[in-house]
């Protein structure tokens, strides 16, 4: 018996070592720990896309950290300031990469900026999972080691909103106002798409996302006379749209993407006048209204965490249960690739992705051939002081297919 328990003893001791010797060789993992990189805007004009969003994900891997890790190890996090930019995205990256070792990034709340950094991490291998950017030019063609939009894609933007003028508004002829850059021709892309299936007319202009005086253009959209508005640019194009349209006497519906409302008290500042609001939509991604009864547990998870931050007026911001999502992603990854945890079995995890968060309009589904995580939107009438609820969910029928 004694010697069948020395055996025993020998073994796992032998294993231990093993695993431990094994873990190390791969970048940010030990036994005990795996080290993830984490970046966002955490400071200047793009704050708010990106400050409250990393602190849900920080809080929901510290939950998983409280409730045992993953598979006997804790999620250690290494944080950057990307201020939305594409530079310091680059620099936060390599930075995390190279000097930090980390197994895996998740960050990036700014579509533009995370796009930039699609060579390096290719070139790099490591596994990169989006925070809330929708990050279309990084996920098209698909990326081996890239994963994102888990808030939405700006081709679901584009082609939930078609999709919402045409069978709750009865649109039969949609204005169109995007921007003429990239982000603007990802949505317009899959908005055109959606008017060609479901047999609608599209009327777009696309405006430069600097542009000070809009007139131009919505005197152009007034000219075409569409059934609803669709706006799908940024927040502060959006307040000039909205009031320029209001000075005009539009009372059609105006429907607003969801890129343009993470401020909606200083939209409606800067437009001036609540009249403007009177026929007026907002594009959601999240399950619910904020704060709504339905994200209930994501806020006073956030009052838990963050009492000082929930005390201050305007926190949480607006995108905060946007970062849920993201970690859950990771977590969910992490757990399917098993003890003997390796960056080429979490990338395999990832693309076998699919599960509910409780939080975005529709599932996360992750593919080998479509690496963008959620593609639903509802949609609120809002009436420039509350927000309600318009029955049924609306899914952008844009499909990627290599060229």
């Amino acid at each position: 018996m004694k010697l069948k328990r020395s055996l025993i003893l020998t073994l796992l001791a032998g294993a231990a070592v093993l695993n431990t010797a094994w873990a190390q060789t791969e970048p940010g993992l030990t036994d005990k720990t795996i080290k993830l990189g984490v970046f966002a805007p955490l400071s200047g004009n793009a704050m708010a896309y990106g400050f409250d969003v990393l602190n849900a994900a920080k809080m929901y891997y510290d939950k998983v950290n409280k409730e045992g890790g993953i598979h006997g190890r804790k999620i250690e996090l290494v944080i950057e300031d990307d201020r939305c930019s594409a530079n310091d995205v680059l620099a936060a990256v390599k930075k995390l990469t190279e000097q930090d070792k980390v197994f895996a990034l998740n960050g990036g709340s700014c579509s533009g900026a995370v796009v930039g950094a699609r060579e390096y991490i290719d070139r790099a291998q490591i596994p990169y999972v989006m925070l809330n950017a929708s990050g279309d030019g990084a996920l098209y063609p698909p990326s081996k080691y890239i994963y994102g939009a888990f808030s939405i894609s700006q081709r679901a933007v584009g082609g939930s909103m078609v999709q919402f003028a045409s069978a709750h508004l009865n649109g039969k002829k949609i204005g169109y106002i995007n921007h003429d850059d990239a982000y603007g021709s990802w949505n317009q892309e899959a908005a055109e798409f959606q008017a060609k299936q479901i047999g609608v007319d599209l009327q777009i202009q696309s405006i430069n996302p600097n542009l000070t005086d809009v007139t131009a253009p919505m005197l152009k959209i007034r000219a075409a006379n569409p059934d609803v508005l669709l706006i799908t640019t940024y927040a502060r194009p959006v307040s000039l749209l909205v009031k320029k349209a209001h000075e005009l006497g539009w009372t059609k519906p105006i429907v607003i993407a969801v890129n343009g409302t993470a401020d909606l008290k200083q939209l409606i500042e800067n437009v001036g006048n609540k009249e403007a609001f009177k026929n007026v939509y907002l594009q959601e991604v999240m399950i619910d209204v904020p704060g709504g009864p339905k994200l209930k547990w994501v806020y006073d998870m956030y009052k838990t965490y963050y009492p000082e931050l929930a005390a201050k007026p305007g926190y949480p911001q607006t995108y905060m249960p946007y970062g849920i999502p993201s970690a859950m992603t990771v977590v969910n990854a992490l757990k399917a690739a098993g003890p003997q945890l390796t960056r080429e079995k979490f990338l395999t995890a990832l693309s076998q992705t699919k599960f509910e968060s409780g939080v975005m309009a529709g599932p996360i589904e992750l593919t080998p051939t479509d690496h963008a995580g959620q593609k639903s939107a509802i949609y609120l009438k809002f009436d420039g002081e509350k927000s309600a609820v318009v029955p049924g969910t609306y899914r952008s029928l844009w499909v990627y297919q290599p060229k």
